[in-house]
């Protein structure tokens, strides 16, 4: 009985880790290419039921809503922040959170998520963190495990999943957005992606996460919520969407009743460069 028990679990064990990847090509289901406003678009978000974006480092300051249909520019909000390198967004209903923890050498010691409300982008505080696990420091770029460009809010706190260069997985902190001083990220679970995180999404008890791996390959991946707030207890799908020198790098996801939303920035490579697309896929489309 032992050894049955045994059997079982290894097998359980193997298929858990073992899932297969399902062949999902997205590009038959581009909307537009993006404005050239929106170069390097990262991130996607709902709230109230409009979709917004943002450009990553370096770029402006601002918030854009665009249309779900054409992704056309509908209308920009200004900030008076400095954009160091945003890459997440979020929001509870009534704030925007935007994740200014872009990291791709591992030496930032200034990672920061600015709230504001939506009628007042000027009336901004400041949620300070570290990654308590991190105590090197020096340039490792595209390869340490500090960076992050994903943020979903639930049950009134802020989830974070880190962009593992160098692991190939991802990590779940949690911050407290109550908590103005500087703050530790807490840890509360690890997964093996095999591709490195640039967004996610909460809906109706399902976690998405995107992202790609260095050859370009494009992956997401949906994970069921279980108890206490953990996504990596049970079996998740897997889809290879296809790859950036087709679809652009892709960099956002948002998630409504009506399906799923992709957001690609300009992806350049020696033989030509790849403007910026956005997708939607409808919810019946993808099992």
């Amino acid at each position: 009985m032992k050894n049955l028990l045994l059997l079982f679990s290894l097998l359980y064990f193997h298929s858990f880790f073992s899932q297969k990847t399902e062949r999902f090509n997205i590009k038959k289901y581009q909307i537009a290419t993006l404005d050239d406003s929106l170069k390097e678009s990262s991130g996607l978000d709902f709230f109230n039921g409009n979709l917004y974006t943002f450009n990553d480092s370096g770029n402006t300051a601002e918030l854009f809503q665009i249309s779900l249909d054409s992704g056309k520019i509908q209308k920009k909000i200004e900030t008076n922040l400095r954009n160091e390198d945003w890459e997440a967004l979020c929001n509870n209903g009534k704030n925007f959170y935007i994740g200014d923890i872009g990291n791709n050498q591992g030496t930032r010691k200034d990672l920061k998520i600015y709230k504001f409300p939506i009628d007042s982008a000027q009336n901004v505080q400041t949620i300070s963190f570290y990654y308590p696990e991190q105590s090197d420091f020096t340039p490792k770029n595209l390869n340490n495990d500090f960076d992050a460009e994903a943020l979903v809010f639930l049950d009134g706190k802020i989830h974070l999943f880190t962009k593992e260069w160098k692991s190939k997985k991802t990590t779940h902190y949690i911050l407290d957005p109550t908590n103005f001083e500087l703050q530790k990220a807490e840890k509360k679970e690890t997964f093996k992606t095999n591709f490195v995180v640039t967004d996610a999404a909460y809906f109706e008890d399902k976690l998405y996460l995107i992202g790609y791996t260095k050859t370009t390959s494009v992956f997401l991946e949906i994970f069921q919520r279980s108890e206490g707030d953990y996504f990596f207890k049970k079996p998740a799908k897997k889809y290879k969407l296809g790859n950036a020198f087709s679809l652009s790098q892709i960099e956002g996801i948002a998630v409504n009743k009506n399906g799923i939303y992709i957001s690609g920035e300009e992806f350049k490579t020696p033989l030509g460069d790849r403007n910026g697309k956005f997708y939607f896929i409808p919810k019946d489309d993808l099992n």
